[in-house]
């Protein structure tokens, strides 16, 4: 184990106990930091890096009673600094270690100490530390996400009613089905949902249920702990724990293999699991939102999905009607993501002229939305001018010559020049247009394997 980027620091007033320490922190690798006083201590933290603090509770005024240890705490609970802070004292006492933990002191240890168990015990500290930090990290991200997410007003009868009946019910802690087309905005609809929700102030955390290997299951959606099993080098935070006091959205839900599914079952129905590794029991605070386009009503009859596990996800479901059933919301769709993709790239404001608006709804839009939304990046990335024509939309019903890159003489055109990167996401992107976002079938046209193409359309993060 390296630890040479983690600096400890060791305040106590004996100088035989500092040496002590430093010798044994320094042959596994820490840096140490000493201070013989909690004064000096508070000067040395605001000018190093600490990643952990051995405190000693007693110093030379008062060799017994711990206060100038439980001062040094008091002081430290307002500095805002997140260390983990191990105690030490030959005089401890069950008194002692209760004012220290209300105080912020994740372990206490006697003098003498063991060495092993000293070791063992910084070594756990700073593993949680950083599950905490990156926790933190995750849920900001998250945030920070969703906030940039701008809303979009809808306009057609049959949304407009879905959205009344969704704002009656978000902010309760029922559990929520949505079903519908590939690309009918079940994601954003899940978003809604949280964002009118009591815990709109939590994480919404999302879920990918096809894109998650079997193996994986236990790993992903609970966590575990470093050694829990070949491959775990590092401890994980599950799905469930980053979402705790917040909702967590399962998407594709119908993809969960049939061995995995009494695990995610009693879940639901206990709200406890356990991380991998661990035999401790976590309680789970979550509300849950899931979402899938396929029929599970059929994956009951041949015995693919649990019927209990389906009625504890669908307490209430609802379905998202495709956009060809919504085409109020065509045109205003396209002006949003025009705009978006406008602020996105950094673009000249561009215009759909009304013979395109026309186009678009005479377009049967078996891509849904997301068909949509890439159509107009599309349009608005290759517009030449401030306005958006119909021989800027690739529609599918345009001529093949348009859209199969030949010129007049039937030949292949070059591809521009761009990234491999680009070039990647373009293929994905083609291929989830011409499958109607099937992803097994677009996986095959790729030349790989679902879990594959999975994996790439989370690394470019690309709507699916």
């Amino acid at each position: 184990m390296s630890n040479k980027a983690t600096n400890i620091l060791v305040i106590d007033d004996r100088i035989d106990i500092r040496l002590s320490l430093s010798i044994l922190l320094e042959d596994h690798g820490y840096t140490v930091f000493e201070a013989d006083n909690p004064q000096v201590a508070q000067v040395m933290l605001k000018k190093y890096n600490i990643a952990l603090i051995l405190l000693d509770m007693n110093f030379t005024l008062d060799t017994t009673s711990g206060d100038e240890g439980l001062e040094f705490l008091t002081w430290f609970q307002t500095s805002n600094m997140l260390l983990p802070i191990i105690a030490m004292t030959a005089w401890s006492n069950v008194d002692l270690v209760v004012k220290a933990m209300k105080l912020g002191v994740q372990d206490f240890i006697e003098k003498p100490w063991k060495n092993r168990q000293l070791l063992h015990i910084i070594e756990q500290q700073l593993a949680l530390t950083g599950l905490q930090q990156q926790n933190a990290r995750l849920k900001q991200q998250l945030k920070t996400k969703a906030e940039t997410v701008k809303s979009y007003q809808w306009r057609s009868p049959c949304m407009l009613n879905l959205l009344r009946q969704i704002t009656t019910i978000a902010n309760t802690e029922v559990n929520i089905l949505l079903t519908g087309d590939n690309g009918t905005g079940k994601s954003e609809l899940a978003h809604f949902i949280h964002k009118h929700s009591m815990r709109k102030n939590e994480s919404l955390v999302n879920v990918n249920m096809g894109a998650i290997a079997e193996n994986l299951f236990e790993s992903e959606m609970f966590g575990h702990k470093k050694g829990a099993f070949t491959d775990a080098k590092e401890s994980r935070i599950g799905r469930f724990e980053l979402a705790e006091n917040g909702s967590l959205f399962l998407d594709e839900i119908a993809n969960i293999p049939l061995s995995q599914q009494a695990k995610l079952l009693r879940v639901l129905e206990s709200g406890e699991f356990e991380v991998l590794g661990s035999s401790k029991t976590i309680q789970s605070n979550i509300r849950l939102i899931s979402a899938t386009n396929g029929k599970i009503s059929a994956l009951i009859d041949t015995e693919q999905f649990r019927e209990d596990l389906y009625y504890r996800l669908n307490t209430l479901e609802f379905h998202l009607p495709r956009l060809a059933d919504r085409r109020d919301d065509i045109v205003p769709l396209a002006h949003f993501f025009i705009d978006k993709f406008i602020t996105k790239y950094k673009l000249n404001n561009c215009q759909l002229v009304p013979e395109a608006e026309s186009a678009l709804l005479a377009y049967h839009w078996p891509g849904n939305i997301r068909e949509l939304s890439h159509l107009i990046e599309r349009a608005v990335l290759l517009c030449q001018h401030s306005q958006i024509t119909v021989d800027d939309l690739p529609l599918r019903n345009q001529l093949n010559t348009k859209r199969g890159g030949c010129n007049e003489n039937n030949e292949q055109e070059p591809l521009p020049f761009m990234t491999l990167e680009k070039a990647e996401v373009g293929l994905i992107k083609q291929a989830l247009l011409k499958t109607n976002d099937n992803i097994p079938q677009a996986a095959t046209l790729l030349g790989l394997t679902k879990s594959s193409l999975y994996r790439r359309i989370e690394k470019h993060e690309i709507n699916v």
